[in-house]
């Protein structure tokens, strides 16, 4: 199995992300090589395509890395993977509902730093749980909660995080985006055989107001690239 990359290689050169990138991507699907044929296709694909990779590997870069990561709703845990890979986090968890994807994400970790753990975080008793860290990641998590469980667990990681958080959120108020995108979450729960999409984006103003509120300064920043999706990180950092 492949070591970490050098952790001086980015920090610090945002810029050079994008040369490293399909370095680094093939690295990380390496360490997929047991896991599931689906899984084996879809890491790369993702890491490849999804616009979050490259925004999220830049911001890190940009701040002289993340440090000890906690990334709540990691599903196969490749970005997580990236980050550590990349020399850009120290240490991470990360914490998914679905314990067949956390199992893949705990093999693929083989020799980094890092722990993966099974649990669902609409409940109080894992959010009560759940580590402490430099930063924490949510990435496609909150839209998916009913708003008053969002606004809980978005205060639970703040109250984890010491330095920042990083959000990918689904902005309801972006237009033809907005409803384009609501349209493939009813037809994903469709395929998932559900009746219909658990949706509930919150507007970001509200977001930005409990971020702010918690003594965090936050910046937008769409994140949908070539796609027609209502994706935008939120990026907050803890003032000093």
């Amino acid at each position: 199995m492949t070591a970490p990359a050098d952790s001086t290689a980015l920090t610090g050169r945002p810029e050079a992300v994008a040369a490293a990138l399909p370095g680094l991507i093939g690295r990380v699907a390496a360490r997929y090589a047991g896991a599931s044929r689906y899984s084996r296709g879809f890491v790369p694909r993702k890491l490849r395509h999804d616009p979050a990779t490259a925004a999220i590997l830049a911001r890190a870069a940009a701040v002289g890395g993340f440090g000890a990561v906690t990334d709540l709703g990691c599903g196969r845990g490749q970005l997580t993977l990236l980050l550590l890979e990349a020399g850009l986090a120290r240490r991470a968890v990360g914490l998914d509902l679905l314990a067949g994807q956390v199992a893949e994400a705990a093999a693929a970790a083989a020799g980094l730093p890092a722990r993966f753990l099974a649990g669902d975080l609409a409940r109080p008793e894992v959010q009560a749980a759940l580590p402490g860290a430099d930063t924490v990641m949510l990435i496609d998590v909150l839209y998916l909660l009913p708003p008053a469980a969002q606004l809980a667990l978005l205060r639970r990681a703040m109250s984890m995080a010491d330095r920042r958080l990083v959000l990918r959120v689904f902005d309801p108020e972006c237009g033809w985006r907005s409803r384009f995108g609501r349209g493939m979450e009813r037809v994903n729960a469709l395929l998932r055989g559900e009746p219909r999409a658990r949706v509930a984006p919150l507007p970001l103003g509200a977001l930005e107001a409990v971020l702010d509120e918690g003594g965090f300064a936050v910046t937008r920043q769409p994140c949908w690239g070539g796609l027609p999706l209502p994706n935008v990180l939120l990026l907050a950092e803890k003032r000093a």
